[in-house]
């Protein structure tokens, strides 16, 4: 168990620009000590983990995808898109400025 003093926790704290009264210096030191210990853990487990390979899929579900078409019968003439404008300009749609 690797132990963070007070003294890294005060240090820690200058370089956050924090201010910490002396109660939570007790208790930063205590969390990222337990964080470090959780950390070395992990570092243990990396051999394991790396033996069991990549899973990026668990479920083994496919992307399903459909034939890419056009289907003429939906595009709109430039007319037919304008028709229902509140107002049109030069074949363009009028719309509010924003800036």
């Amino acid at each position: 168990m690797e132990s963070i003093s007070k003294n890294q926790v005060i240090y820690i704290a200058k370089l956050s620009k924090l201010n910490l009264s002396e109660s939570e210096l007790t208790l930063f030191s205590k969390q990222l000590s337990e964080t470090l210990d959780y950390i070395g853990l992990l570092g243990k487990l990396e051999g394991k983990i790396k033996s069991l390979g990549v899973t990026y899929q668990v479920t083994d579900l496919s992307n399903v995808y459909r034939e890419d078409k056009i289907d003429f019968s939906r595009i709109l003439k430039q007319g037919e898109a304008l028709s229902n404008a509140k107002e049109t300009y030069n074949g363009y749609f009028v719309v509010p400025g924003i800036f």
